[in-house]
C-alpha cells in the first residue's frame, strides 16, 4: 500500500498538469514540444480530447516503474527504436493490437505482439565530402566503412548511441556475430578521431576536413539546411544510401506505445489511431524531415530530393533481438577508446 501511495504522490509531484479525466490522455514524449503539439492540437480539434503531455529526454523508464499500477501516462513516444524495446523489455508497455492501427503501420515497423508501433523513419546514411570524395558507388555498404580505403578517414558519435547500437544489430542479424566483431575493428581502425559529438558534428568535422566520410541519420541533414548557421556543413556532403544492392539502408524510427496501466486507454487508441493516419504521418515527418512511415504519405519536396532508397527488409523487431550482442561486441573491440 505504502508503494501505491508513493506512486500517486509521484505522479502528483512531478506530472500535475497531467490528469485522469474522462475526455484526456496523457502522453508521456521524449520527442521535443515543436514536434508533437501540432499534432496533438489537430487531434483535440477533431475529437475533443486534450492531451496532456509531460516532456523529458531520458527517466520515463524509471518514472513508470515508481509510479506503479497508479501512474497517470497513456501514452509514450519515443526518439528512437532503443527506447522502445526498453519499455517492451520492462513489462511498461502493454499489446494494442488495433486494426487501425496495424493497417496503417507495416509490420516490419511495429511489434509483432503489438507492444509498440512506428511513426516516422529515418536512415543511417554515410555522407560524403563533395570536395574530396563526391558521391559514394551505388554498391556502397556498411561493410565498406572497414576498408583500409578509407583508413583515418571516418567520423561517427559514440557507438554506444542509441543510433549505432541500432546499426551494429543490423550488422550482426545479417552477418552473424563473428563477421560482426571483424567489421567493428575494421571500423575503428578507419576512424579519424575518437568517437564524439552527435551527428550534425560528424557532418561539420567533413565541412573542416577532419575526415571524408561521416555516419549520420538522415533527418539531421534536413535540419542542418534549415539552419543557416549550419547550412554549409551540410552543402559540403553527399547524402548516401548504403547498401542498395546489398541489404538496404539500414532504418531507425520515432515510435509509439500505451503504457501498462493507461487510466484513459480508449482515448489512448483514439490517439494512436490519429498518429498513424495519414494527415498526422505528413505532418509529423515534415517537423523533423523524416520519412512516413505510413505507405503512401509522401515526405516533404526537401526529404524527396535525397534520392530514392530501399530499406532493410528485415523487422526492426528481429534487428532489435540483437542489440545485447551489439554493446557486448562494441565493448570487445573497445569501440569508444
Amino acid at each position: 500500500m505504502k508503494k501505491l501511495l508513493l506512486g500517486a504522490v509521484s505522479a502528483t509531484l512531478f506530472f500535475p498538469q497531467l490528469s485522469m479525466a474522462a475526455e484526456e490522455v496523457n502522453v508521456y514524449s521524449y520527442r521535443q514540444a515543436f514536434l508533437v503539439e501540432p499534432l496533438f492540437k489537430e487531434f483535440t480539434d477533431e475529437t475533443g480530447i486534450k492531451v496532456n503531455v509531460k516532456f523529458a529526454r531520458e527517466g520515463f523508464t524509471e518514472m513508470l516503474k515508481h509510479e506503479g499500477r497508479l501512474s497517470p501516462a497513456d501514452i509514450i513516444l519515443t526518439t528512437d527504436v532503443g527506447h522502445l524495446i526498453e519499455l517492451s523489455d520492462e513489462g511498461l508497455v502493454k499489446s494494442v493490437n488495433n486494426d487501425i492501427v496495424n493497417n496503417n503501420i507495416p509490420s516490419q515497423y511495429r511489434d509483432s505482439e503489438g507492444e509498440w508501433y512506428a511513426l516516422t523513419l529515418r536512415t543511417r546514411n554515410v555522407q560524403s565530402s563533395k570536395d574530396r570524395v563526391g558521391r559514394l558507388p551505388s554498391n556502397f555498404d556498411y561493410m565498406d566503412l572497414a576498408d583500409p580505403k578509407w583508413k583515418g578517414k571516418v567520423c561517427t558519435r559514440s557507438g554506444k548511441h542509441h543510433y549505432n547500437i541500432s546499426l551494429v544489430s543490423s550488422i550482426i542479424a545479417h552477418h552473424g556475430e563473428e563477421k560482426a566483431k571483424e567489421w567493428l575493428e575494421g571500423f575503428k581502425d578507419n576512424l579519424a578521431r575518437k568517437p564524439q559529438g552527435n551527428d550534425r558534428g560528424q557532418i561539420k568535422a567533413v565541412k573542416e576536413g577532419l575526415c571524408d566520410i561521416a555516419v549520420s541519420n538522415s533527418y539531421y541533414f534536413g535540419i542542418m539546411m534549415a539552419d543557416e548557421n549550419q547550412r554549409s556543413w551540410a552543402e559540403s556532403v553527399y547524402i548516401n544510401f548504403p547498401g542498395q544492392e546489398q541489404n538496404g539502408t539500414h532504418v531507425n524510427v520515432s515510435g509509439m506505445a500505451m503504457a501498462k496501466y493507461a487510466p484513459n486507454s480508449e482515448n489512448a487508441i483514439k490517439l494512436m489511431e490519429f498518429l498513424s493516419d495519414s494527415k498526422a504521418q505528413e505532418m509529423y515527418a515534415a517537423a523533423n524531415f523524416e520519412y512516413p512511415v505510413k505507405p503512401g504519405v509522401q515526405p516533404t519536396e526537401l526529404v524527396a530530393s535525397w534520392g530514392e532508397f530501399n530499406a532493410d527488409a528485415l523487422s526492426l523487431e528481429k534487428i532489435s533481438q540483437y542489440r545485447p550482442a551489439a554493446v557486448r561486441l562494441l565493448d570487445e573491440v573497445k569501440f569508444d577508446l
